[in-house]
């Protein structure tokens, strides 16, 4: 039984990924591979870094950054060990889909499940709008980062649609995870509540 589910479950996810995938248009495929791109990303986090420091100042920012990289890294880290713990192929490596899905030289290797783009940028979403929403009430407009992050993963054929939804849901722990652990430790290190 619970084999059945799991083919039907995965089967499923193979049509909605060949659906979404066949949707797009070569009119729009230069704007998902540049969304894409973590590199192109760079503005935003310029912005976070600039509100970071507007509300902490140096010492503290400092101390937040290096909280940032070891929450990046640790995300990074576990979402590898799932991927290789599972191995499925991404779609556009799966040789039954690729004749049902749109090609594009962006062929990335290694394993889909669950996407690092989805869960890494859904912790570091999560995270930030935590530990700044009661600074920058706009902060939350943040929440379309990773959304649509995730999306040009399925678009560009590189993830299936739950391993973008796994990645949402493992970001959304790990993010909120990583912020009760930044609140303890910035109140035992700097003796005041984060506000």
């Amino acid at each position: 039984m619970e084999n059945n589910f799991l083919d039907i479950l995965i089967k499923k996810d193979q049509e909605l990924l060949v659906f979404l995938n066949n949707l797009g248009s070569e009119n729009w495929d230069a704007f998902w591979l540049y969304i894409t791109k973590q590199f192109n990303w760079i503005p935003l986090f310029v912005l976070i870094l600039f509100l970071v420091f507007k509300k902490f100042g140096v010492k503290k920012s400092l101390f937040v950054l290096v909280f940032i990289a070891i929450l990046v890294a640790f995300s990074d880290q576990f979402t590898n060990l799932i991927k290789y713990s599972t191995g499925r192929l991404r779609p556009c490596n799966t040789p039954e889909l690729r004749p049902l899905i749109r090609q594009f030289s962006y062929r990335p290797r290694g394993f889909s499940f669950w996407s690092g783009h989805a869960s890494l940028s859904t912790t570091f979403t999560v995270f930030m709008m935590l530990t700044l929403r009661k600074s920058y009430k706009f902060i939350y407009f943040l929440i379309l980062f990773p959304l649509v992050f995730g999306y040009s993963r399925i678009y560009l054929g590189v993830h299936f649609p739950i391993d973008v939804t796994s990645g949402y849901i493992s970001g959304v722990l790990l993010g909120f995870g990583f912020y009760k652990l930044f609140k303890f430790l910035y109140a035992k290190i700097f003796k005041e509540q984060l506000v």
